[in-house]
């Protein structure tokens, strides 16, 4: 089975969202868990790296505020992870509402953190909604991002 970090991490969620953005998880319980489920070690490692940043990030960017306007420039690396497509979806959540810069910018840390290849519209998306599920008072958004995804998903969850 050749899974990846956001494998491990789509499997937490739809297994465990229910529990809050603050769940406490036992990290050897659940790295059993997801042993059995197949995931190899060092990606479920990688996993709970990937979250403990975005934890973080969460806390400290509780006191930042989003500017808005300006125009986003990616950098080259960032361009060739995610496609003209999903540069084009975050420019249209962002400017929906859904991300503000700040989220924006989590999200693309996020994304480049996961040291994969490309990105598909539909990883950007499940990216976007592990973000604002872990940031407090997008609940709009979440719910938002939390449709695209599911929607997509329908009759897939594990």
């Amino acid at each position: 089975m050749k899974e990846n970090v956001l494998d491990v991490l789509m499997y937490l969620f739809e297994n465990y969202m229910d529990e809050g953005p603050d769940f406490p998880p036992d990290q050897e319980t659940l790295t059993s868990e997801l042993t059995e489920a197949g995931f190899a070690r060092g990606e479920i490692s990688k996993a709970f790296s990937w979250l403990e940043t975005l934890s973080r990030a969460r806390h400290e960017l509780q006191s930042v505020s989003a500017g808005s306007g300006g125009m986003r420039h990616y950098h080259p690396a960032e361009s060739s992870r995610l496609d003209k497509k999903c540069r084009g979806f975050l420019q249209q959540m962002e400017s929906a509402g859904v991300l503000d810069a700040v989220t924006r910018e989590l999200v693309l840390d996020r994304v480049m953190a996961l040291g994969t290849g490309d990105i598909s519209l539909e990883q950007l998306k499940w990216v976007m909604w592990m973000v604002l599920f872990h940031q407090p008072g997008q609940e709009y958004a979440h719910s938002v991002l939390e449709e695209l995804v599911f929607d997509e998903r329908e009759g897939y969850l594990h």
